[in-house]
């Protein structure tokens, strides 16, 4: 049997979409897909119209013809001499019609005529292109960014959605949500905004892009656009911590020995830091030297406190930082805040002291070992400084790794692992370190309270002598007070008396003239009448 042609008929019959080269070129332009995507979709929506007249039985197909700009739509039948179903078949002498070259077992397609679709087939035909459009665009955006995960993103905010922040990339938007947001940072409508391209994420409506301004590697993408030493690889950022919107440190390292990593990153009067620090709005970073040793990592992390000590416990991957008693509050930093980052760089438990604070809990240390294990204190220092601090750690370690302890008897460790465990087996409060130490503090609050009670009895002694003396003074001045008013009486009193004398002399004086007037006014009127003649 000769094998099956596949031929096409066209018949003098109008196409839905018609000189569409130009529409195409002007397409792709604009969105910039690809014109054999831009085919396709037609073609695709060309057959979906198609199908809501003809059924999902027949075999349709659609056909872009480039010289004429056209979508052709075909429906095949298969040419055979009785036909059994008129979607799929069709007679030899119809076929021969449409083709007269048309053989018995040929598969024929016959062109049809899209106008008659109707406008609910037109309209499905517009969803399907549009769709086909949406994946096209999302696919072509999603291959676009894919690559570009870790670098540093350039946007202009467009709006705010339920506190998210909608960037416009250009040719799509990305999302900054609030949980990657500086709670310092407020943003407006058309300010530039530099984030970090976290992730991108497929979705129903299309690829969506999310920013990020809290994550550390937002760090390192800043230092490495400023420092032209981290892009040819000679100077590594090992490690970033972060306090959001706060303060950051980051650990460098240089593979080269002539070059400064921190020098490189800080740059020219700090020019280069500035930059990171200016794009961070005035998050403070502090560079530190990268080191293998972790106890030199950790002395460079906790800078600008100066170290007197470092001990490491491997255990507990933990170390206990020893600084001078005026170097702890510098240390710790604001509410722990330097602390915290350095054992976030280096990935350490750190606990830091002062060196009286460490002598007096080494101190406590050392006569916990002697009272639990019944031991001298030499030998208490010889565990310490092995660091077997505790009788814990004495009974949780097997027999046979302490009895490698060198220089000291292997009988004798026995007898102390085996009281140490005896020790751990018994209740907190009957543990004989428990009991010294209980005792001790009651001593010691008794010594306390003496004292106290002395400095009481001495203030308020103290207190009795000033009251005596102040009312001695008191007594004093008073009796000085009188001697004086009783030196200053006589004179008084003789000024008295000299007031009284003279007092009786004018009142004499003024006597007289009133007797005389008193004499003549007793006269005789007779006798005064007498002198009138006269």
């Amino acid at each position: 049997m000769p094998p099956r042609k596949r031929k096409t008929a066209k018949k003098d019959v109008k196409s839905m979409f018609i000189n569409l080269n130009a529409v195409l070129d002007q397409v792709r332009k604009d969105k910039g897909i690809p014109k054999e995507i831009l085919i396709e979709a037609i073609e695709s929506a060309m057959v979906s119209a198609a199908r809501k007249k003809y059924g999902h039985t027949a075999e349709l197909e659609a056909q872009y013809n480039e010289s004429d700009g056209e979508i052709e739509l075909f429906q095949f039948h298969n040419v055979v001499e009785n036909v059994e179903d008129d979607s799929t078949q069709i007679t030899v002498e119809r076929a021969k019609k449409l083709d007269p070259e048309a053989e018995l077992g040929d598969e024929l397609g016959e062109k049809i005529d899209s106008h008659q679709f109707g406008r609910i087939a037109a309209q499905t035909a517009k969803q399907v292109i549009i769709q086909k459009l949406r994946e096209a665009e999302s696919d072509i955006i999603y291959n676009e960014y894919k690559d570009r995960v870790g670098e540093l993103i350039n946007g202009i905010v467009r709006r705010f959605e339920k506190g998210n922040l909608i960037v416009d990339l250009g040719r799509t938007e990305a999302l900054l949500p609030h949980s990657e947001q500086i709670p310092s940072e407020a943003y407006k409508v058309g300010e530039r905004v530099q984030a970090y391209f976290l992730e991108i994420r497929k979705s129903t409506r299309g690829p969506q892009i999310i920013l990020s301004r809290r994550c550390s590697d937002l760090i390192r993408a800043l230092f490495a656009m400023e420092v032209p030493e981290i892009g040819e690889s000679i100077v590594e950022i090992k490690n970033v911590a972060r306090e959001i919107g706060s303060r950051a440190k980051v650990a460098v390292y240089s593979k080269d020995s002539d070059v400064d990593p921190v020098g490189a990153c800080v740059g020219m009067k700090g020019s280069r830091v500035q930059g990171v620090v200016q794009e961070l709005r005035g998050e403070k970073i502090d560079i530190v030297t990268w080191d293998e040793d972790p106890a030199r990592f950790v002395c460079n992390a906790i800078a600008p406190a100066e170290v007197a000590k470092v001990i490491i416990h491997e255990k507990n991957h933990s170390m206990e930082i020893i600084v001078p008693d005026d170097q702890l509050s510098l240390a710790i930093g604001r509410k722990g805040q330097n602390v915290r980052l350095a054992a976030q760089l280096t990935g350490w438990n750190i606990d830091i002291f002062n060196e009286s604070k460490h002598d007096e809990m080494t101190k406590r240390a050392k006569m916990a070992l002697v009272k639990d294990l019944d031991i001298q204190e030499s030998m208490a220092t010889v565990f310490y400084n092995h660091t077997f601090r505790r009788t814990a750690d004495i009974s949780g370690t097997p027999l046979e790794s302490f009895l490698t302890l060198p220089g000291l008897n292997p009988d004798e460790l026995t007898k102390i692992h085996q009281r140490a465990v005896e020790v751990m087996n018994m209740s907190l409060n009957e543990r004989p370190s428990t009991i010294f130490f209980k005792e001790e503090e009651v001593r010691l609050a008794k010594v306390e309270a003496e004292r106290v009670a002395a400095a009481e009895a001495k203030a308020k002694a103290e207190a009795e002598k000033a009251k005596a003396e102040a009312e001695a003074e008191a007594e004093k001045a008073s009796s000085d007070l009188e001697t004086t008013e009783e030196a200053d009486t006589p004179e008084a009193e003789g000024e008295t008396v000299a007031a009284e004398t003279s007092g009786e002399e004018s009142s004499k004086e003024g006597d007289t003239p009133k007797a005389s007037e008193e004499s003549e006014s007793n006269e005789n009127p007779e006798d005064a009448s007498e002198k009138q003649e006269v």
